[in-house]
């Protein structure tokens, strides 16, 4: 069990570490509303790397010739998605320059609520994560055949590791928001963040 639990560990590390479009849309989304709404963006992403890492530990090879049919569809919405996104933000953040608006009115990504639910939905969309958990279970014999007990403990492990390398970075979000107090800081952050998801998002058509 320690075994598939440091395995998980190393797994969900490995998956959550490199910094791409969701960790850069925690980061602005942190910076440009609370740390309460990062982390539930943050918990969003963990929860879909454990469901993956689950369904692959569980599924093993079946789950990985059931998607491969639908790998291109899913990264074109998933493109799609990053792009309206990354649309909306700088939508919002120069309809912001102005009389400052509650929060609790406002759409998209702007509440606990919101942020988990709409960043685990796009987490879901990445097809190349079910594709990393799968290849590290068929490379694994323990983990791919010895019953839901260890695919569990190995979900659990994939699900702390994500969950506390997004919740640090909300966190840094969330410094990044104190010291960009500002209007002007706002805008910057927003724009830039989403910019960068703009052309991951290009990259990730082009990939295709």
């Amino acid at each position: 069990m320690t075994g598939a639990f440091l395995a998980g560990l190393v797994a969900g590390y490995g998956v959550a570490v490199p910094v791409g479009a969701i960790a850069v849309l925690i980061l602005g989304l942190t910076a440009r509303t609370s740390f309460r709404v990062g982390s539930a963006a943050a918990l969003g992403v963990a929860t879909a790397d454990g469901l993956y890492a689950g369904v692959a530990a569980l599924g093993g090879a079946v789950v990985a010739g059931w998607l491969a049919p639908v790998a291109g569809p899913l990264r074109l919405v998933g493109a799609t998605v990053l792009l309206a996104v990354a649309t909306h933000g700088a939508w919002r953040a120069l309809r912001a320059r102005g009389p400052r608006r509650s929060p609790n009115h406002g759409r998209g990504l702007d509440t606990p609520a919101r942020a988990f639910v709409g960043i685990l939905a796009l987490t879901l969309l990445n097809p190349a994560t079910i594709v990393y958990f799968t290849a590290l279970v068929l490379g694994r014999a323990e983990l791919g055949g010895s019953g839901t007990a260890v695919a569990l403990v190995f979900t659990l492990g994939v699900f702390l590791a994500s969950a506390s390398w997004q919740l640090l970075i909300a966190g840094g979000g969330s410094l990044v928001g104190r010291a960009l107090t500002s209007d002007s800081g706002r805008l910057v952050t927003a724009l830039l963040s989403s910019a960068i998801i703009t052309v991951l998002a290009v990259g990730m058509l082009l990939g295709g």
